[in-house]
């Protein structure tokens, strides 16, 4: 896989059961890259491995005068410069090519894990810690898998020079060979505290990120009720603890860093004081000790990999063990692609002109039919429209919704998302132009231009006209900014309903969808989208009478079932719970109007008995 060859075209299945196993699966699938990287690491590091015995022979033919081994050895180190020199470009290259697909690799499965749970993400997993995990952690993970490659090829060019040593100076390659292993695992002590506060140092920045990410997105909210101040100081304690925990890490690895370079340091001081007493003592040539004592200063580059490896899996296994966490969410607990692995198969779909029926509240859409669906509570409303489309609103699931008999959660995720379309009360719309905006999965009977009309965006399209740059003469062309913050709540949620009607799906659930809207638009776009989805099964989720009046069937849901089925008109005149949670009356209004109700009654009785 080359960086021009991404994105993949299937990420694969991680191992998520955490972070190093997650870690291993990403080196498994990167075992061509990694060769590679290994190939020219060897190349390089062993350029570098044979630098000492080249200038120990350099020395020897300059103390014997020997002009020929002089050329030789000069075209030896030309060799070894050129090995260096072509191994260190493509080293890293190839290194930088598997941090760079690495990454996307696990960027392209968090974003389809973000598509298959949807709305039911945010409710597992806090949204500030899934940015996180797409952004540091994902670039730690990088590093590690970058690491390997250049940590192997250190370690089999540290192997080469000690037994170069010993055959080359045995006297001093013993030293050697016995010095080296101990300073490159000197460091192995220090390593669980370093990773324990780095471990640390990554949780804290988490909480930050998270804070800082639901501080943003409710920064016009918290302006509005005065708390952007009160938001702004736990930031700034959470950032100092974040600072003070990045410290208390910093501080450890400087001294595994210290530690790196004093005991090299220490190991060079015993090889020149034992070496130059064996050439006092003629056991060996002034050039052994030159190539011993270069050799040495050469193990200092390789064994700097050892320190960069232990960095790299310290602060990547805990973004690691974050992704991992994000990745093992499932949208309900028993996933079809779990019993498609185990030799099942996912149901067929069921055929078009299914009623839609929810257990657990007794609601049944019937087909082809605009049904809206009354809730006293806005919360269970929410959670209704989630488990319509599929998703469980709570660890144990609870049963399925079926659409046509068949249970939507054990169905294929792209049948179930094809069949059923939720649109929640606070839609996303990304920053693009309107024309990438409606550019969406859809059966292609509903044009856009009659989806807007529908939606009632007349003026939506004029205030991107007006706003678009100069030459834009489509407003279709013109540019929606991040999450639509140029437009009004109003404007998204239309914007947000005429996407939703482009897609025609077999069932649209609507949660709230005109709450934004004032009463004359509202009443539009329900005569609108009643007569665009006609013979369309349509599910709304409201209280607003305008709405309900449009409605062929509504359902009143209270305390988590069923309670009254009818027109709205016939619930407004013989049910009074429904009454009093579409008209907003309080049970003393209802109690009055029932008094005056009775009255009534009595005072028209005594005129037909007096009559």
């Amino acid at each position: 896989m080359q960086i021009s060859d991404l994105p993949y075209p299937d990420p694969g299945v991680p191992d998520a059961r955490s972070g190093p196993p997650f870690l291993w699966w990403l080196g498994r699938g990167q075992l061509g890259g990694q060769a590679k990287s290994l190939c020219w690491g060897l190349l390089h590091f062993s350029g570098i491995a044979g630098l000492p015995y080249a200038v120990g022979l350099g020395v020897e033919a300059a103390v014997d005068r020997d002009s020929g081994g002089l050329l030789r050895v000069g075209g030896l180190l030309f060799l070894l410069g050129a090995a260096i020199t072509v191994g260190d470009v493509m080293l890293h290259r190839t290194a930088v090519t598997n941090w760079i697909t690495a990454a996307a690799r696990v960027q392209q499965l968090l974003a389809r894990k973000t598509a298959e749970l949807g709305a039911a993400l945010t409710r597992q997993v806090a949204a500030g810690e899934v940015v996180a995990v797409s952004t540091g952690d994902v670039e730690k993970i990088g590093w590690f898998v970058e690491a390997v490659s250049r940590f192997l090829a250190a370690a089999f060019a540290v192997v080469l020079v000690c037994t170069g040593l010993l055959f080359y100076a045995p006297a001093l390659g013993v030293v050697v060979a016995v010095g080296v292993p101990l300073v490159a695992l000197a460091v192995l002590p220090l390593l669980p505290r370093a990773t324990r506060r780095a471990d640390l140092q990554r949780e804290k920045a988490g909480r930050a990120t998270e804070l800082a990410s639901d501080t943003v997105a409710g920064l016009r909210v918290l302006r509005g009720i005065g708390g952007e101040e009160l938001f702004l100081g736990r930031y700034r304690e959470a950032s100092q603890e974040v600072r003070t925990a990045a410290v208390r890490s910093a501080r450890m690895w400087a001294l595994i860093a210290a530690v790196q370079v004093l005991l090299p340091g220490v190991l060079l001081i015993t090889v020149v004081w034992y070496g130059a007493a064996l050439v006092l003592d003629g056991r060996i040539e002034v050039g052994e000790l030159v190539a011993a004592f270069s050799a040495v200063a050469t193990l200092l580059y390789p064994l700097r990999h050892f320190e960069e490896i232990a960095m790299a899996y310290s602060f990547s296994r805990p973004s690691a063990q974050r992704a991992a966490r994000v990745l093992s969410l499932t949208r309900t607990d028993t996933e079809p692609e779990a019993d498609l692995a185990d030799g099942g198969a996912a149901p067929d779909a069921p055929a078009p002109g299914a009623d839609l029926y929810d257990p657990e509240t007794g609601l049944l859409v019937p087909a082809g039919r605009f049904t809206a669906v009354v809730c006293g509570d806005p919360d269970l409303a929410g959670r209704l429209a989630e488990r319509l489309g599929g998703h469980p609103t709570d660890a144990a699931g609870g049963p399925s919704v079926l659409l046509g008999g068949v249970a939507l959660d054990e169905l294929a995720l792209d049948t179930a998302r094809t069949l059923v379309l939720v649109q929640d009360k606070d839609p996303v719309l990304l920053s693009g132009t309107l024309r990438e905006l409606f550019d969406v999965p859809a059966s292609g009977a509903v044009e856009p231009a009659a989806a807007l009309e529908a939606a009632q965006c007349a003026d939506v399209l004029d205030a991107l006209l007006q706003s678009a740059p100069e030459g834009v003469q489509d407003p279709m062309d013109a540019r929606i900014t991040e999450r639509g913050r140029s437009l009004s709540g109003g404007q998204r949620q239309r914007l947000a309903l005429a996407r939703s009607l482009v897609t025609d799906p077999e069932v649209l659930v609507l949660d709230e969808p005109t709450s934004a809207v004032d009463s004359h638009t509202e009443a539009r776009i329900a005569d609108g989208t009643a007569a665009l989805r006609a013979g369309r099964t349509t599910v709304v989720l409201s209280s607003s009478p305008l709405l309900l009046d449009r409605a062929d069937r509504v359902v009143l849901i209270h305390e988590g079932s069923v309670t009254a089925t009818g027109t709205h008109r016939e619930l407004l005149q013989g049910e009074p719970l429904y009454r009093a949670v579409v008209t907003r009356e309080t049970e003393e209004e209802q109690r009055l109007a029932r008094l005056e109700l009775t009255e009534l009654e009595e005072a028209l009785t005594e005129i037909e008995e007096s009559a």
